[in-house]
């Protein structure tokens, strides 16, 4: 036993000795070339061959990766023995992974393969003009070399079809956000995701039903028209507009149309794109089978005239420069931001645009009037959708969900009188929603209270003029007494809660945050990225805030601490 150690230190003496002479006889090209023949060499006799599928093509998320991913989630909790789980943040569901650099088998057609999730530490680069992530992840195919026509004829349009079936089956939508300025995340993304809970559907929705039904249609038509599409020479998209006034149900509109097709929703914050090669780099990574959603598009820049663009992209008010109440909006923010009009229409209906496939453009504004008629038109917004105030079918569906009622509950004289009244008092959804939860334990107390409400909201309209409020709120013009008591209060206070140094110190910040971001902070889509939230606003003088900010589905409560 002693002469076999002495032996093995005598020969690992002379490797070590070897090893230089070696390296500067052989140089690392030809180590390297040698390894390469000898490989193929292998694989020549070698009855298995593979196929690499990387994360990232290119400048791209490859689409195959993340459908791999999918499909095996839906199997890899009962075959395989080392999983990687994950669960997001207010997430409810744990998805199950493979482990790096692990194994699983799957069989097809009687044909065994083997899959293998590859994960290494992507080599430092001096330059690049992409970021890439520090890790590089793919996916390795393990099949014998007599399968190969059948696996590529059909196994991976099979995995396609199962991951799509899979993320049409997974209630749990996600909600993206761009990032500031284009960065990017640890993967090399510029989207953030967490999971969207919006309750909303269609079943739920406070709407016509005949123009539901419409909408309905229309999505079905678009999700099953690839071949359609293809035929007629278009690009597989389609525009949809939302618009209205306040608190007429767009958002729900919106995550209704999510749960019905089954698509993740990406919501594009024109404040954080600073040009237009930036908004072009974020439709690129925009995932296919998606909503792309700009909220308030009439708020968030001024997109009115197009020769105007390069100068209306510095401000970022409500309205913008020069609206009719910049002053009471608080313009003046400014922002490096070049982006224009054309980049806008480019990125709706552009050679950009085609470059992914099913997807969905949803704007919602409130003046319309506001934007320019090229964003308007169809190839861009397709389909115009106006969510009115809260008619008698609506106003059924919002009973039917908050009390479990129907019309028949009501009697003919009942219902009748309710039908009258609701459409003389134009209110909407989120009023009416909000007059039903407070009473829901009641059915009776909340029928005759919304019976109070809304004949004193028709009284109202009858004192300034029949359709009159309608037109002017969507002109942007309030009549209500206690609004206009409102603006002259925000004129003399200058928006200010208060009048103290710690409110102008904060008034006079450099900050980006404007009127309509603070709205859409309580009652936006991000809003619903979580569950069981209070919300509270404390102030010294209601009188100078904004009834926007006060109206239901906002402050749904308030309490005056007499």
């Amino acid at each position: 036993m002693k002469e076999f150690w002495t032996s093995l230190a005598s020969l690992l003496g002379v490797l070590a000795f070897c090893q230089s002479p070696l390296q500067v006889v052989f140089p690392p090209e030809l180590r390297f070339a040698s390894l390469k023949f000898l490989n193929r060499a292998i694989n020549c006799f070698s009855s298995y061959c593979c196929y690499d599928i990387a994360e990232i093509d290119g400048v791209n998320t490859n689409e195959l990766y993340n459908a791999v991913q999918l499909y095996l989630s839906s199997f890899v909790s009962a075959s395989a023995s080392r999983l990687s789980l994950t669960r997001p943040i207010n997430s409810s569901a744990t998805t199950f992974g493979l482990s790096n650099n692990d194994r699983i088998n799957d069989v097809f057609s009687g044909v065994a393969v083997q899959w293998e999730h590859v994960v290494t530490q992507r080599q430092s680069q001096s330059f690049s003009w992409q970021p890439l992530p520090d890790e590089k992840r793919g996916f390795t195919l393990w099949i014998q070399k007599r399968d190969k026509d059948l696996i590529l004829d059909s196994y991976l349009d099979y995995v396609m079809d199962k991951a799509n079936d899979v993320r049409r089956k997974n209630q749990e939508r996600l909600l993206y956000t761009n990032s500031r300025g284009g960065s990017l995340d640890s993967r090399g993304h510029p989207w953030e995701s967490v999971p969207f809970k919006h309750p909303s559907t269609f079943d739920t929705l406070a709407m016509d039903p005949e123009r539901k039904r419409d909408v309905m249609e229309d999505l079905c038509d678009f999700a099953a028209g690839q071949a359609f599409y293809r035929q007629t020479g278009r690009a597989w998209k389609r525009g949809y507009l939302l618009y209205g006034p306040p608190g007429m149900g767009k958002l729900s509109m919106i995550a209704a149309m999510a749960y019905f097709l089954g698509y993740d929703i990406h919501d594009l914050k024109l404040t954080k794109v600073h040009s237009n090669s930036e908004l072009r780099k974020l439709l690129m990574k925009t995932s296919s089978k998606s909503i792309t959603v700009i909220e308030d598009i009439d708020c968030s820049v001024n997109l009115s005239n197009r020769s105007k663009a390069p100068h209306a992209s510095a401000s970022w008010g409500y309205y913008g420069p020069g609206g009719p109440d910049a002053a009471r909006r608080g313009s003046g923010v400014r922002n490096n931001n070049t982006i224009t009009l054309s980049g806008l229409l480019n990125f709706t209906d552009g050679p950009w645009s085609c470059c992914g496939s099913e997807r969905i453009f949803v704007f919602a504004a409130n003046h319309t009037e506001k934007l320019h008629p090229a964003l308007l038109r169809s190839g861009r917004m397709d389909m115009h959708i106006y969510m009115s105030y809260c008619s008698y079918p609506a106003l059924k569906i919002l009973r039917r969900s908050y009390l479990g009622s129907d019309a028949k509950d009501l009697g003919e004289a009942g219902a009748s009188e309710l039908q009258e009244a609701v459409e003389k008092a134009m209110m909407t959804p989120a009023d009416i929603s909000e007059v039903l939860i407070k009473n829901r334990r009641n059915k009776e107390k909340a029928v005759g209270e919304l019976r109070e409400v809304l004949k004193a909201r028709a009284e109202r309209n009858e004192k300034y003029g029949g359709g009159l409020r309608e037109e002017c709120e969507l002109n942007g013009v309030v009549v209500e007494e206690e609004e206009e008591e409102g603006r002259g209060a925000r004129e003399e206070g200058s928006g200010s809660d208060c009048d103290d140094d710690s409110c102008k110190k904060v008034d006079g910040n450099n900050t980006t945050i404007t009127f309509w971001g603070l709205l859409n902070f309580p009652d936006g889509l991000w809003s619903c990225c979580g569950d069981e939230r209070v919300f509270i606003f404390t102030t010294n003088h209601i009188e100078k805030l904004d009834p926007e900010l006060l109206q239901s589905s906002r402050m749904d409560m308030h309490i005056c601490m007499s």
